[in-house]
């Protein structure tokens, strides 16, 4: 008899009142969000590997190659400077699209046990009010309210963990993928800025042979 009277899980989300529901959405909301971003940043990954494997053709379905071709389509003359610049602006272009959604998750990993921690507040101010008109003598005046506060935290606590976890898998796929592309866009800067040289020194020898035929 005791065992059928126990509430099943559906029966204890309920309990937690509208403050649950407002937690469960917004977990919900913030994994949906992590899923997408983490199946796109996977995407990403296989094609900047066959960008990799093929820097000879580049291709607009990967950043990197996106971050290349802007540079290549840069004209000679311009400062080593100037070209470091147009490269980290064609970096920074493509960064949001990286990391995109995770300051989201990420603050809904915070707010789900704020949110938790005001169901409690709420189902203790819940039971004090039914203290104070009934008294102490039916507990069951007081299980509502107690039940809102522990089911409210619980479901804070539940929503945050995932979203943790979600956060940082994004953080560190992104920041594999950001590195990999700022390393061959350091390696692509280098051997640009060697060719210029290597050009002005030939150009500057070639200019010194004349000036001495003359």
């Amino acid at each position: 008899e005791a065992r059928a009277q126990q509430p099943t899980l559906l029966a204890r989300f309920r309990q937690g009142g509208a403050v649950g529901y407002v937690v469960v959405v917004l977990g919900a909301i913030g994994l949906l969000m992590a899923l997408f971003q983490y199946l796109y940043l996977l995407r990403v990954t296989v094609t900047l590997k066959r960008q990799l494997g093929d820097l000879e053709r580049l291709r607009e379905d990967n950043p990197l190659g996106r971050v290349l071709q802007r540079f290549h389509a840069l004209g000679a003359g311009h400062a080593p400077e100037a070209l470091e610049a147009r490269l980290d602006e064609a970096m920074l272009a493509e960064q949001p699209r990286l990391e995109r959604g995770q300051s989201l998750v990420k603050m809904l990993a915070a707010v789900a046990p704020l949110l938790g921690l005001l169901g409690t507040v709420t189902g203790m101010i819940v039971t004090f009010q039914s203290i104070t008109v009934f008294g102490t003598g039916d507990p069951q005046l007081m299980a509502g309210g107690i039940s809102q506060a522990l089911v409210t935290t619980v479901l804070g606590l539940i929503t945050a963990v995932p979203l943790l976890f979600a956060h940082t898998a994004l953080s560190s796929r992104s920041r594999s993928l950001i590195g990999i592309m700022e390393g061959r866009a350091s390696a692509v800067l280098a051997d640009r800025l060697e060719a210029d040289q290597a050009a002005a020194s030939a150009t500057a020898a070639t200019k010194r042979h004349a000036d001495a035929l003359a």
